[in-house]
């Protein structure tokens, strides 16, 4: 038994001193509400990448600024969900999954109103913060709720399955209503019902270490990730510019210094020792390259399909429902694979797929025919809801139990810096070249091969923790 198995079996003295419940638990509730919550989330990120082309008309946005459209609310969710999920540990998970619903439907609203590009992405950023503190404390109140490994195998594969979900009901939501501004006042008003029944279902549970939230921590990353998602969308004019390289500079020494700073605080956003295990290392590893593979290249693939092949919103909103229906499924299914195939084995089958399903997309664009792009679609799929079904169950196993919320967090920060930087990646790409159709081409195989990279690497840490 390594230290981390250890570490992740706390003593019942230990589990009591973590909650602090004001009300009897009700698991089955609290996983209802966690789920619509993550749901409504995963609608609000999704619901631009069918309308971005009315999106950016309406904001006069250039093609060389549309990732920042796409990419405010990932930027947001990757900043913050480390010091979102140290917060629910430390302070109440039901207190700050309740701050992040009412703030998600605020700043969804807020969304529907803007007027340029830079408010936009603001309003998207500030979207992405607030579903940084859903996500992050979603899991650590299902750990709560579910204290069986069991009980928390399910609710962690019906959680999954809701990721996959809400991505596939944002693009139908925003493709069915007359524009996107609706679309954002609907999502607004769903997220706010839940917030409301959210006070009077949800328990509070936390484990306190005492100490102040570690702000210098979550600004050094946030800027971090800023720099480095500035030099991905600006790449496109030009790798070896200037202002690129002092970006991708800038990226590197803040996060050497989010990484000093770790270290001398008491209280952390994560404890750097985590990196030492290898449970904990392919989890990050896995939400990485689910982020630069999947969520990169199928963030920017509709709007592919609409310019090349001329689907409406609506059309292309029902094809990418075949891809996002699929994940939504397996995932759900994911559960009953426990005990037969280990979870850094589905990742590794996951990537595995989705890499062969990029590859069969290659030319599709270009044949004007959709139909090409079906098997493709259904692979992926599969290997989508294997990575949405075995990442949060991962996730909570690579922390201790009392650290769930931080564990959760951890993952999806990783998940969403590959998100940020795969859809700058995916357009700077696609728009590189003289035409739409081959730059794509050059975007999938790209993403097939991160998608392998990712493979390899689940894989290789798995066998590193056989050997120990």
């Amino acid at each position: 038994m390594t230290g981390l198995d250890s570490a992740a079996t706390p003593t019942a003295a230990a589990v009591r001193g973590a909650t602090a419940r004001d009300t009897p638990v009700r698991p089955r509730a609290t996983l209802v509400l966690t789920s619509a919550a993550t749901a409504v989330a995963l609608m609000t990120y999704t619901a631009p990448m069918i309308t971005l082309p009315d999106t950016a008309a309406a904001l006069h946005t250039p093609l060389s600024a549309q990732a920042w459209l796409l990419n405010g609310t990932p930027l947001g969710l990757a900043a913050l969900l480390l010091v979102a999920g140290s917060l629910a540990d430390d302070y109440g998970r039901r207190r700050v999954f309740l701050a992040g619903t009412l703030a998600l439907g605020l700043t969804t609203f807020l969304g529907a109103f803007t007027t340029s590009t830079w408010q936009f992405t603001l309003a998207r950023a500030a979207q992405g913060a607030a579903s940084a503190a859903i996500l992050a404390s979603s899991l650590g109140l299902l750990v709560t709720a579910f204290p069986a490994a069991r009980g928390r195998l399910h609710a962690t594969g019906v959680w999954g399955a809701f990721v996959s979900g809400g991505i596939a009901v944002g693009p139908l939501v925003a493709g069915a209503l007359p524009s996107w501004r609706i679309a954002y006042g609907v999502l607004g008003a769903a997220t706010l019902l839940v917030a409301a029944l959210g006070t009077r279902v949800l328990t509070e549970s936390r484990a306190p270490r005492g100490g102040r939230p570690d702000v210098l921590g979550a600004l050094t990353f946030g800027l971090a990730l800023v720099a480095l998602v500035a030099a991905l969308t600006l790449g496109r004019d030009g790798w070896l510019r200037a202002p690129v390289g002092l970006l991708f500079a800038a990226a590197v020494v803040l996060i050497a210094v989010f990484a000093a700073v770790e270290h001398r605080t008491a209280t952390p956003m994560i404890d750097l020792g985590l990196l030492r295990h290898a449970r904990f290392l392919a989890s990050a590893a896995g939400g990485l390259f689910t982020g630069l593979a999947v969520i990169g290249m199928f963030s920017f693939l509709p709007a592919l399909l609409e310019q090349t092949l001329r689907l409406s919103p609506m059309d292309t909103a029902w094809l990418y429902l075949l891809w996002s229906g699929l994940s939504f499924t397996v995932a759900l299914q994911v559960k009953h694979l426990a005990g037969r195939i280990a979870p850094r084995a589905q990742l590794a089958i996951g990537f595995t797929l989705h890499a062969v399903a990029v590859l069969t997309m290659l030319g599709a664009l270009a044949s004007g025919s959709w139909t090409r792009l079906l098997p493709g679609l259904i692979i992926s799929g599969i290997g989508s809801g294997l990575l949405n079904g075995a990442l949060p169950l991962l996730a909570v196993e690579s922390v201790p139990r009392e650290r769930a919320a931080m564990g959760s967090g951890a993952q999806q920060t990783f998940r969403y810096i590959g998100s940020c930087a795969g859809v700058a990646l995916t357009i700077a790409l696609a728009t590189s070249s003289h035409t739409l159709t081959r730059g794509a081409n050059i975007a999938l195989l790209v993403s097939a091969g991160l998608a392998v990279v990712g493979a390899v690497s689940v894989g290789a840490l798995r066998e590193r923790a056989q050997r120990r």
